[in-house]
């Protein structure tokens, strides 16, 4: 992941202090396995060095974007790149303390603390993704403000008082645009560095598609940028809804081409099929006709 930092054009400062943060903060034992290795790469320099110099100073992160600018690919490449073991935490309307922090559990004959993601990546040095943190409720939000803070401690009632690792950081995303999300309150909006995360690029999402698949053609992975764009551009104006706009989608829907899955057929389960609306749905497949013919075949997309 440093070499693409690297690659990237990132400060060569943030990279050695990137290295300096993985060689003084040794991991404990059996976490290597927690350590992502990301499927895909964030390509972005400014907002690589943005997140990288947060974590350097000790600050949290809260990526703030619309649905499809790689927050949860960020968060897993910061992971990486500093050699962090990672504790995904997805918030939902009914997380509470518990959730996150633990419960008392029945153990050997006496009441013990079955310690939650939360408490075992503060103790590890880990890094905590808040996965979507505007979804859950304010109020069960209230436990993690004292350790988001300068005092960097977790208080569990009738147990000790945890304090977190100094390598420990907290990385949350958070949409808008998702069914069920809610304004989260300024308390806790203060203990994070804020990244407006933009939208992906045609130029990046075409390296991207390149990457994950380095013997498809420049002109299917420039075409298929496109039409990710094209849906993107129909969802601004209003036309159809964001179902369609799913970038997971369409590189599943690449790797079924790659398996031989005629490309119609595979675009529909990758995307058209992602609307639930008739209209919605007969917009986005007409889209992809005009741009992709059905007789379309495997070796033109992909060189080998």
């Amino acid at each position: 992941m440093l070499d693409f930092l690297k690659s990237q054009g990132v400060s060569d400062r943030i990279i050695t202090e990137i290295e300096q943060f993985r060689s003084y903060y040794q991991l404990g034992e059996g976490l290597e396995s927690r350590i992502p290795q990301p499927q895909y790469r964030y390509y972005g320099k400014e907002v690589w060095e943005e997140a990288a110099s947060a974590l350097l100073s000790g600050e949290n992160l809260l990526l703030v974007g619309p649905k499809a600018t790689g927050k949860n690919v960020l968060a897993q490449g910061l992971s990486n790149a500093f050699g962090r073991p990672e504790w995904d935490i997805s918030f939902y309307i009914n997380t509470d303390a518990g959730t996150l922090i633990g419960a008392d559990t029945f153990e050997d004959g006496r009441v013990s603390l079955r310690k939650g993601p939360i408490l075992q990546c503060a103790e590890a040095g880990g890094f905590g993704i808040l996965d979507e943190i505007n979804m859950a409720k304010n109020e069960s939000l209230a436990v993690l403000h004292a350790a988001l803070d300068f005092r960097r401690v977790i208080d569990v009632p009738g147990y000790e008082q945890f304090h977190l690792s100094d390598a420990t950081r907290f990385i949350a995303t958070m949409n808008y645009g998702y069914a069920g999300t809610r304004e989260i309150n300024e308390a806790l909006a203060s203990r994070f560095m804020i990244i407006q995360m933009p939208v992906v690029s045609k130029e990046n999402l075409e390296q991207l598609i390149r990457d994950k698949f380095p013997d498809i053609t420049k002109e299917y992975a420039g075409q298929f940028a496109q039409l990710f764009e094209d849906i993107r551009k129909m969802c601004e104006s209003g036309e159809i809804s964001t179902k369609a706009l799913d970038l997971r989608g369409l590189l599943a829907a690449i790797g079924l081409m790659h398996n031989d899955l005629p490309v119609l057929q595979a675009l529909d389960l990758g995307i058209v099929n992602k609307c639930f609306d008739d209209y919605e749905r007969q917009l986005v497949e007409d889209m992809i006709h005009v741009r992709f013919p059905g007789d379309l075949q495997r070796s033109a997309i992909f060189a080998g």
